[in-house]
């Protein structure tokens, strides 16, 4: 990854701990799941024209010219919108990621459903505004608002297409662009999907300017370096190049800090870096204990209380199952970190999810109980495994709970942490994770090496191994 994307990853991470970042989302944020562009939107409407849209530059005119030529009737403008954007599509990886995020507020000048519909694929309650109806009114316990500020596909009448809808948006339209105005001085947003040809952008960025000339708070916007494309002359390659140059030093003038990518592609990899990131502080304890191996009860369940309470002092978030023998520890750990702190245990410190007992509805309880194991792991970015063991029929055997949220971290992406020293399936899962470590299939440094395999030394105290696990998380 780019050094400027690695700045980039770093600035959005610290906003959205905070809660302060944004979306803005243009026309290209929605191209990567089949919907067009502005240019593809209004071929058809050229072609009527008797006009080449290629060769238009002012697209917002175009759709004008349509409405004046049909005696300002816009039936097929609405048409041409319900047609590109009613069709099924499916989110993109990055609408997946952001929703996955604790991101509250989205701006978009897109007239499509991917954003809400990632929302909600993410089990978030969504709040959508696309008219001046919805502002005043709040939705109960909503996880994100979503301000569709040019309109939405179902009402193609009341949508922004025309000149003349943007020349009265600021009267007719002027409680969101003072939602928008309290946004820009309270968040940073990051404008994604949109392009310096983006008809669009002009309007949004000169209303913003105007009214945060000179007190307003940054944003970000990633823009894709222009390519030269097959045929295309050196002079004409240059000349867009610099046309580029001076587009981005708008940017600046308007708030906004421009980081380049080559392909589309790596904007994924730049959200993805942020998400990895995010998750990372959130570690999973997996664990359960009905015999703890060379320990004593009292030993087995100090060591967890007190690796679940350094790791809480650190301001990691702490996931938990609530594993026999196991659960009570870390819980106990973290509240003692918190109350000490002064500060207050919320979900941001502690979410414990006791795995149900009984199924009595059309799922069985081992189902059950694989829906809540993913579930759990999806939100963490490490995941420690300690002991690892169950009283069956009289026999103490591994954990197969245990081993199945194993699989499912490295399914997900988690960073895994088993614990050899504590034995049981714990052990097992050192064991393979040191044979991938060697076999190259998990890549880490030699650092990181050196402090796996003290997980497993045998001669080392739960002290040492605590201390060697909070290492470790440190440095992943």
């Amino acid at each position: 990854m780019e050094q400027a994307h690695i700045k980039l990853v770093d600035r959005l991470y610290k906003e959205l701990l905070s809660g302060s970042l944004g979306i803005f989302a243009g026309a290209g944020f929605s191209q990567g799941a089949g919907y067009v562009n502005w240019k593809e939107l209004l071929r058809p409407i050229a072609v009527d024209l008797d006009l080449d849209v290629d060769e238009e530059t002012d697209l917002v005119a175009l759709a004008q010219y349509h409405f004046t030529k049909h005696g300002e009737n816009r039936n097929r403008l609405n048409h041409q919108l319900v047609e590109a954007f009613s069709k099924d599509a499916e989110p993109t990886e990055n609408h997946r990621i952001l929703a996955r995020l604790p991101i509250a507020t989205y701006w978009t000048t897109n007239y499509d459903r991917l954003i809400e519909k990632s929302l909600k694929d993410a089990h978030k309650v969504v709040d959508v505004k696309y008219c001046l109806d919805h502002l005043p009114i709040t939705k109960y316990r909503r996880d994100a608002v979503v301000f569709k500020m040019h309109g939405d596909v179902e009402h193609p009448n009341d949508a922004v297409l025309t000149r003349d809808d943007y020349e009265r948006y600021h009267l007719e339209m002027a409680p969101f662009i003072d939602a928008l105005k309290g946004d820009l001085i309270s968040k940073t947003l990051l404008f994604i999907g949109f392009s310096f040809t983006d008809p669009n952008l002009d309007y949004i960025l000169s209303r913003v300017r105007v009214l945060y000339e000179k007190n307003r708070k940054q944003s970000e916007c990633i823009l894709r370096r222009v390519h030269r494309g097959n045929g295309e002359s050196q002079e004409r390659f240059e000349y867009r190049k610099r046309k580029q140059e001076f587009f981005e030093r708008e940017l600046v003038r308007y708030g906004l800090i421009v980081t380049h990518v080559n392909e589309y592609e790596e904007i994924t990899d730049i959200l993805r870096a942020l998400e990895s990131r995010y998750r990372r502080q959130s570690v999973f304890i997996s664990g359960a204990a009905y015999d703890y191996g060379p320990f004593t009860a009292q030993e087995g369940e100090l060591f967890v209380f007190e690796l679940a309470k350094d790791l809480s002092r650190r301001d990691k978030r702490i996931l938990s199952g609530f594993g026999l023998g196991v659960g009570s520890a870390v819980v106990a750990g973290v509240i003692e970190a918190t109350v000490k702190a002064g500060q207050a245990l919320n979900d941001d410190r502690l979410v414990v999810r006791p795995f149900p007992q009984a199924g009595p509805g059309e799922m069985a309880l081992d189902e059950l109980w694989s829906a809540y194991r993913a579930d759990m792991l999806k939100r963490a970015g490490t995941a420690i495994f300690v002991f690892g063991d169950k009283l069956i029929d009289g026999e103490v055997v591994p954990s197969s709970g245990m081993r199945e949220e194993f699989n499912l971290a490295l399914k997900n992406g988690v960073f895994p942490i088993p614990v050899g020293r504590t034995g049981a399936m714990a052990k097992e899962l050192w064991n393979e994770v040191i044979k991938r470590i060697d076999d190259g299939k998990m890549k880490v440094s030699p650092e990181i090496r050196e402090l796996f395999e003290q997980l497993g030394d045998d001669a080392r105290t739960l002290d040492e191994i605590r201390i060697s696990i909070l290492k470790l998380v440190a440095l992943i």
